[in-house]
């Protein structure tokens, strides 16, 4: 059989194969740093990180009136997720994620964590085969013998974590036993990815500010036609910087009269609350409500990502209650966020200080791949409705 090797020369064929290489090695890049964050099922996110690396790289093909070869591009991308879904099933089998713990101080906490083949040491001589790491407690007084066997483990080139840091990594919280610096050894994120993240947002939601206004208008009449008061749901809330500002929301509920007294509570919106519409719940569920924040961010007071912002009311009492609860105002806050996305939403103290752990993993390991992660997970909630109240 004599194969066509004019094909190969062909300008089409040769685009469409430099997009798919660039495509393919972006996806792989992405890909690798997604699934280093915690909580993150290395399969399910192979179709949608090759998803937005080859839609990039075609749309801006597109836009620039390129021609290739759509048969091809699309197979391109099959082949990609399917070399990826066969190495992650096989990398499953024959690797299980497996930590050996060297006993002694804070370690009984991981036994709560999921997801991990816990080896227990009963004593330096114990030889356990294929573990990931050794997991230990570096802080606390451990005997001699167990911190040669830390430093030989190290030494024959097994990674050793601080229990500290395997257990923020697996359940992407940080316990607020006090403030805690990110990776670059300091209480503030990374100050160049804020300001490029604000001009990115400002862009972003600009324009989809102007593509989205029609359908904006439509679910404003909607809301104007079901119950009586107006569509923008407008409440001061604490943002970036301790700075208050008024975020805007569709409007989900009935009108209710002020209550001096009970301010607090009206501000918190219960499981099941009757004051919920029959729109407002598909509006809340579907996320739609958040839309009219596009505005905020344009006026750069949010971002699409970040910790969620709390009605001012609440922000008072969470600072009295709760330790360094301002030190989550460090970012902008944020339509959708690390914490939405794992707890949900909260109504009372103790799920507060749990949102409390995940804003600052968030502001901790503050990065473009988090908020991938967060963006991904965002769109999974908006199609399954978890979270929504």
């Amino acid at each position: 059989m004599l194969i066509n090797t004019d094909i190969l020369y062909d300008s089409n064929v040769q685009i469409t194969m430099f997009a798919g290489i660039v495509a393919h090695t972006s996806g792989f890049f992405f890909f690798r740093r997604i699934i280093n964050l915690p909580g993150v099922a290395a399969a399910g996110y192979i179709l949608p990180t090759f998803a937005l690396s080859y839609g990039l790289v075609y749309l801006a093909i597109f836009l620039f009136r390129i021609d290739y070869s759509a048969f091809q591009a699309a197979g391109s991308l099959t082949l990609s997720i399917f070399w990826y879904f066969s190495l992650s099933i096989l990398s499953r089998r024959l690797d299980p994620y497996s930590l050996a713990v060297v006993p002694g101080g804070s370690v009984s906490r991981l036994d709560e964590i999921s997801g991990v083949n816990w080896h227990w040491l009963r004593s330096p001589e114990t030889v356990i085969d294929r573990v990931s790491g050794v997991v230990a407690d570096l802080r606390a007084e451990l005997s001699d013998d167990w911190e040669r066997y830390i430093a030989d483990q190290a030494l024959a080139g097994v990674p050793v974590y601080h229990v500290k840091q395997i257990s923020e990594s697996l359940t992407g919280r940080v316990e607020i036993e006090h403030l805690s610096e990110n990776t670059l050894g300091s209480l503030n994120p990374n100050q160049a990815y804020i300001k490029i993240k604000q001009v990115i947002d400002w862009v972003s939601a600009l324009l989809a500010l102007i593509m989205l206004a029609p359908f904006l208008l439509l679910i404003a009449l909607m809301i104007r036609l079901e119950s009586p008061g107006p569509a923008i749901f407008r409440q001061e809330r604490l943002g970036y910087g301790g700075k208050s500002f008024t975020v805007f929301k569709f409007r989900t509920m009935t009108v209710s009269a002020p209550d001096a007294a009970n301010v607090r509570s009206l501000a918190v919106t219960k499981p099941g609350d009757s004051r919920i519409t029959r729109l407002g719940r598909f509006l809340r569920r579907s996320r739609i409500d958040e839309l009219p924040q596009l505005i905020n961010i344009v006026r750069s007071e949010m971002s699409w990502i970040g910790p969620r912002p709390e009605a001012t009311v609440l922000s008072s009492h969470y600072s009295m209650a709760l330790p360094f609860y301002r030190y989550r105002n460090i970012v902008r806050p944020g339509i959708s966020g690390w914490a939405q996305v794992n707890q949900g939403y909260v109504s009372d103290d103790d799920d507060e200080i749990e949102k409390l752990h995940y804003d600052f993993y968030y502001i901790k390991n503050f990065s473009p791949w988090l908020d991938i992660v967060i963006v991904l997970r965002t769109l999974k909630t908006m199609l399954s409705g978890f979270g929504s109240r």
